[in-house]
């Protein structure tokens, strides 16, 4: 008889309460892949949205082709992920038993679980020193976004950037990546997150339901849409020539624009899907182990308690990660 595991699973879509707690076969790694007990996840926006197929304005079809028609094909929610590495493939070098270790799984999930695998060349990297579990089980998600829109909009030193949306875990990335390039930043958010993006590095903040950023008569290199209420046309008096709107929670509308061009002025929108690269969590792992891109947890749920951290995530009001974090007896 294989061995099993413990998982949250689901079967069909809906609210926290699809979510259930089974025995479910435990992975065997392969040649090249590590087993990793998995000591913290996180519930993100994508496990939301998949879970709820609350997709972007214009992908709900495609969406439900994608992640199952009847019911989802990967039951196991969880797109990040950080534990110890219990078991090696015969082909693996990179990686021992013992070792700490961060992954992220991403679009692929099946991280809401006792154990996943990964192979040794894919998207895992060592733990940085200092850094709890539960802290850098926070970083991939929001972090791997923020690097690929920022990659794609070719920031550079002294760009002006607004972050629509900039507490949450792909907005607190952004703050502080953008700072790290020494880009001149301005965070969009709401009166209690005001302290925490302004302690993330940037240089002005925004309370939205106090004051309208439109009416400040400034204008940006990059304005970075996390929360996707934002269109071309509605900001195209706050973008500079050549500008960049990136709609990272953008829909159909978006993408569209973003394949052609957007104004005789070079406007663009950069928008679809975030890459997931491998390279970018060893990238991550290197900027937390600087200290230049720090964890942002709002709470951590125990793993008794995933529908819970479901139901938190759900009111999008989130700041930064909601971890959930695993038992370690046997």
């Amino acid at each position: 008889m294989s061995a099993v595991m413990k998982a949250y699973v689901y079967d069909r879509y809906g609210g926290p309460e699809v979510v259930h707690l089974e025995d479910v076969a435990k992975p065997v790694p392969k040649s090249d892949e590590i087993l990793v007990r998995i000591r913290a996840t996180t519930v993100t926006a994508g496990d939301w949205r998949v879970r709820t197929l609350t997709l972007p304005r214009g992908f709900g079809i495609f969406g439900r082709l994608a992640i199952g028609v009847r019911g989802p094909r990967q039951r196991i929610l969880g797109t990040e992920l950080a534990g110890v590495v219990e078991e090696i493939g015969e082909h693996v070098t990179r990686f021992k038993p013992g070792d700490a270790v961060m992954a992220f799984p991403g679009i692929k999930m099946g991280s809401h679980a006792e154990y996943r695998t990964v192979a040794q060349n894919g998207p895992v990297a060592r733990k940085p020193e200092g850094l709890s579990f539960e802290d850098a089980a926070s970083l991939p998600f929001g972090a791997s976004t923020a690097l690929h829109f920022l990659g794609k909009a070719g920031l550079r030193r002294g760009d002006k950037v607004l972050v629509i949306g900039a507490s949450g875990s792909v907005g607190t990335a952004l703050v502080q990546l953008a700072k790290h390039a020494e880009a001149n930043v301005t965070g969009v958010t709401s009166t209690k997150n005001v302290d925490l993006v302004r302690s993330l590095g940037a240089d002005r903040v925004i309370d939205y339901t106090r004051d309208d950023v439109t009416r400040h008569g400034e204008t940006y290199d990059v304005i970075a849409d996390t929360v996707g209420e934002t269109h071309l046309a509605s900001c195209t008096r706050l973008l500079n020539e050549g500008g960049r709107l990136l709609a990272i929670a953008g829909g159909v509308r978006e993408m569209l624009d973003a394949m052609r061009t957007s104004s005789s002025k070079g406007k663009r929108v950069i928008a679809g899907p975030a890459d997931e690269l491998p390279e970018n969590v060893a990238r991550i792992a290197e900027l937390a182990q600087s200290g230049a891109l720090r964890p942002v947890v709002d709470r951590v749920f125990d793993f008794s308690q995933m529908r819970e951290a479901h139901a938190y995530v759900a009111t999008r009001r989130k700041r930064g990660s909601v971890v959930v974090t695993l038992p370690q007896s046997n």
